[in-house]
């Protein structure tokens, strides 16, 4: 479905209502969608697929995966996560993958973030220098 500029805009605009602080809030966004369905503006059902995808953007913006050559321990993992929280907030979703080709190190992706401190990464990046 081609969005026209105006849905874009009122739906980028009525997804920013549903936050404070930066974070997403699913009682406001529920509010905001019933009241547009409710109301039925003009072009209504673009700006309902607009906020749609701005909202899995935003989920999956939250997602992390922690990939290790080996299984970490608690402590590690507690570690890992405070410094993904001072950096990004608190409401992370965490999975661990245990990724034996790795070597050794961390490859940890937020949403589009990627940080590799693998062995294998270091590898591959020397490989590419060549």
């Amino acid at each position: 479905m081609k969005i026209s500029k105006a849905a874009a805009a009122s739906a980028r605009r009525l997804f920013g209502l549903c936050q404070t602080d930066g974070r997403l809030e699913e009682a406001k966004l529920r509010t905001v969608i019933s009241r547009l369905i409710e109301a039925k503006p003009r072009d209504y059902r673009a700006i309902l697929v607009a906020i749609q995808r701005l909202t899995r953007l935003e989920i999956e913006r939250r997602q992390v995966t922690v990939e290790s050559a080996v299984a970490l321990d608690s402590a590690t993992q507690q570690r890992v996560v405070a410094g993904l929280a001072q950096q990004y907030g608190a409401d992370l979703v965490i999975s661990y993958q245990t990724t034996p080709a790795l070597i050794g190190g961390l490859r940890i992706r937020v949403g589009n973030d990627v940080f590799d401190g693998s062995v294998k990464g270091r590898l591959d990046r020397l490989a590419e220098a060549f």
